[in-house]
């Protein structure tokens, strides 16, 4: 659990849950950055890179890693088996559709464990052409196969948050009778709320029982997929919520609002989240927004000079401690700094002025900041000082 005095969120959360409430329960991290993750549009990873980024999420204590689609390509094999061999803490999972040559796909490179999914949707039905009860006969065939040869299975219902809801009940009824150890409730167009979420998940509970460990996969096309985890005992998710579309859930944003908000356990290390963030966005070739949480590179960075003058007075300014993510806090300057921007900028350069030409000096700043349209740097800073 993150150290309670790295939290500074106030008392109202706590209250909302309730004095009474239950102690909450670990849950459980599921990464998807190497199948579902690599469905961001332009990103495609070798073998190389993706043992690489496995291993990267590995040291942050995620449980389990989605190693990939074999039957996607060779080197999609090639890294699946090369990430299983790695010796990794984290379960290694595969990924299958329910049509027999995806699983035989997995069995031939000895997957243990593997989700199966399958639309369960009217509306992705319709698009592939598959009626309902031919859709049920390929999900208990490709469960029942997998899980007679050894395999643990997940099942995987794509569109689930748009079914129809007693169909759903009866594919993933008859997906555990099949053989299923755990399922996974799907939200594949990020299409439902909090409320929505939450309401599928119980009812999802009741269908298969208390025994059926429930998975949460949400996507953020509502800029949601943190806030629906819903009340399962797994969420899958992404390093940095890459994804098709909007992206999928961010682990670390996951972890973090489980842990600060909720007080309830992940194995997250979050101090090793911005290392490992940086890692798969550089391999995977995209930007991601300076202020994103947890991982921004502006996240603890000030150029306000009314949130300088606070500056030294973290929990005023701060929802939660630098140090957790092990990341710098700085003062920058430009047209927003007040006089407490230059008192600290000049003590952390070394540089001296008299405090009354500070006044002159914050004009300067701030005109420049203005000239340039942005930020004045460290060494612009020096020569104004110097000028001056």
């Amino acid at each position: 659990m993150i150290p309670q005095e790295h939290i500074w969120t106030g008392e109202l959360n706590r209250r909302a849950l309730g004095d009474g409430a239950p102690a909450p329960q670990k849950v459980g991290l599921y990464d998807t950055t190497l199948r579902d993750g690599e469905q961001t549009v332009g990103v495609a990873l070798d073998p190389e890179q993706k043992l690489a980024i496995a291993r990267a999420i590995d040291s942050l204590g995620i449980e389990r890693i989605e190693a990939g689609f074999p039957r996607v390509s060779k080197d999609d094999t090639e890294a699946f088996r090369s990430i299983a061999a790695a010796g990794l803490d984290a379960e290694i999972w595969g990924f299958a559709r329910a049509v027999p040559a995806d699983v035989d796909a997995l069995l031939e490179i000895g997957v243990h464990a593997a989700v199966i999914e399958s639309p369960v949707s009217d509306g992705k039905l319709a698009a592939y052409g598959i009626a309902r009860e031919e859709l049920i006969r390929r999900v208990t065939t490709a469960v029942a196969h997998a899980t007679e040869s050894g395999v643990t299975v997940c099942f995987f219902g794509v569109d689930g948050s748009r079914a129809d809801l007693e169909f759903l009940k009866r594919v993933y009824t008859e997906a555990v009778q099949a053989g299923a150890k755990e399922i996974a409730i799907v939200d594949t167009l990020g299409a439902v709320n909090p409320e929505a979420a939450a309401l599928l998940t119980r009812s999802a509970r009741e269908w298969v029982g208390d025994d059926i460990p429930v998975h949460w996969h949400g996507h953020n096309d509502f800029g949601l997929a943190t806030a629906a985890r819903a009340g399962a005992e797994w969420v899958q998710g992404t390093i940095n919520g890459m994804g098709e579309r909007a992206g999928n859930a961010n682990l670390g944003e996951v972890a973090l609002a489980l842990e600060a908000l909720y007080g309830i356990p992940t194995n997250l290390r979050f101090e090793r989240l911005r290392e490992v963030a940086d890692l798969v966005q550089r391999t995977s070739g995209y930007e991601l927004e300076p202020w994103k949480p947890l991982t921004g590179s502006t996240l603890f960075t000030r150029e306000s000079g009314a949130v300088a003058s606070q500056f030294h007075d973290p929990p005023a300014i701060e929802p939660y401690s630098s140090q957790l993510v092990g990341a710098p806090r700085r003062i920058v300057l430009g047209k927003k700094s007040g006089l407490d921007s230059i008192r600290i900028k000049l003590d952390e350069l070394g540089l001296e002025k008299p405090q009354d030409e500070w006044p002159a000096l914050l004009a300067e700043v701030k005109a420049l900041g203005m000239r340039k349209h942005g930020l004045v740097s460290d060494d612009e800073f020096r020569e104004l000082v110097d000028a001056g």
